[in-house]
């Protein structure tokens, strides 16, 4: 019973640590990368002065687009176990199928 307990605790780690921790931390990346830019000449940054860089603004744009992702994935996957289906990866993208 114990090696059964253990054999799945990790499953709901894993999950957690991606889904719990990582989407928030991919949306501050991408927070934090839409930040980017320059200062003015004496080193002070004002909102005049600022432009922000093309590789912050696509950064930011591809960290979001992930953290949609998730959120997507897992209102689909909430979705498909309510109406009796599963979500299969079997052709590369997410389709719903019924559960066998």
């Amino acid at each position: 019973m114990f090696s059964l307990f253990l054999q799945d605790i990790w499953k709901v780690l894993l999950y957690s640590l991606i889904l719990g921790a990582g989407l928030p931390v991919v949306y501050a990346l991408g927070v934090r990368a839409s930040a980017l830019g320059t200062v003015g000449p004496d080193g002070v940054e004002t909102a005049a002065l600022r432009r922000r860089h093309v590789l912050g603004k696509t950064a930011a744009g591809v960290c979001f687009a992930v953290v949609l992702a998730g959120i997507g994935l897992g209102l689909a996957y909430i979705w498909a176990s309510g109406h009796g289906d599963q979500l299969s990866f079997e052709h590369g993208y997410p389709t719903f199928v019924p559960k066998s």
